[in-house]
């Protein structure tokens, strides 16, 4: 497990799986450490996943300073990483809340990205807030069988203020295509991965300004994959395609029949369109 050195002298790891060329992976969570990711479906058996553990989460050290658990913060680290591993320019991958932090990353150092791939990502760092309704909508695409409608009537509960573990546990089901022993297994493993703490600071004031954010994404020159899950709430289909709109050269695909994470609901279909764009940037 590599370790290095970041910008105020805290020790971050990042994981390597596969070979060939490098893409370095930014978890979601927000604050969840990379090991969720797994091998992206498979995308490992062409490329060499450099997953970073982000600042105190995984195998990266706590920071002296907890307040750069803000994702602004952390654009530096990300750049650290390019350095350390020598690249001019890099193929970046970002899931979830991850999304934010690449995002702020492309639009301060545009020219050292190649091709960007967000996964069901957020976007409050440009003003692209997910709503009640863009997630009650993709819930209720599930409606008529159980546990599905159990988990409707637990995540409206969520969504107006009833925010119990025994909700989130009924509730799971709708963040995944199928609510299967993988999907089970993947959930579970949730609470042992985060950081609570760096988890409330990731987005906390001060972290944006959409504008600025806006306009140096304007600058990136290489090509960026949106992958919107068709069943996804958080972004739902239509809000990953305003995100992709603000990139010269920016494309949104939606998976068929996947939730939040899709690598998992389809795995062939995931790494096949991912590696497909990161050849060929379609």
């Amino acid at each position: 497990m590599p370790i290095f050195t970041t910008y105020d002298g805290t020790e971050l790891a990042y994981h390597v799986q596969g070979e060939g060329e490098p893409l370095v992976c930014l978890p979601g969570g927000a604050m969840r450490a990379s090991a969720y990711l797994g091998d992206l479906g498979g995308l490992a058996a062409g490329r060499r996943l450099i997953m970073l553990d982000l600042r105190g989460t995984g195998d990266s050290a706590i920071p002296a300073d907890e307040s750069t658990y803000r994702v602004d913060h952390q654009v530096a680290d990300v750049e650290a990483l390019r350095v350390r591993l020598g690249l001019e320019r890099m193929d970046l991958l970002a899931h979830s809340a991850g999304g934010n932090l690449a995002q702020l990353y492309a639009a301060a150092h545009p020219d050292r990205v190649r091709r960007i791939v967000l996964v069901t990502p957020t976007a409050w760092a440009v003003d692209l807030p997910v709503t009640v309704e863009h997630k009650l909508t993709a819930a209720r695409l599930r409606a008529g069988t159980e546990p599905y409608d159990s988990a409707i009537e637990a995540y409206e509960g969520i969504l107006g203020g009833v925010d119990t573990d025994e909700a989130w546990e009924l509730a799971a089901p709708l963040f995944y295509g199928r609510w299967d022993d993988a999907a089970r297994a993947h959930w579970a493993t949730g609470e042992q991965e985060g950081n609570e703490k760096a988890s409330a600071a990731y987005a906390g004031p001060g972290a944006f300004d959409p504008p600025a954010t806006r306009a140096g994404l304007r600058r990136v020159a290489g090509e960026v994959l949106v992958l919107a899950g068709e069943l996804d709430g958080n972004p739902c289909p239509a809000l990953a395609g305003q995100l992709a709109e603000l990139f010269p050269r920016g494309a949104v695909d939606v998976q068929p029949g996947a939730g939040h994470f899709p690598w998992l609901d389809d795995a062939v279909w995931f790494s096949d369109r991912v590696e497909r764009f990161l050849a060929s940037g379609r």
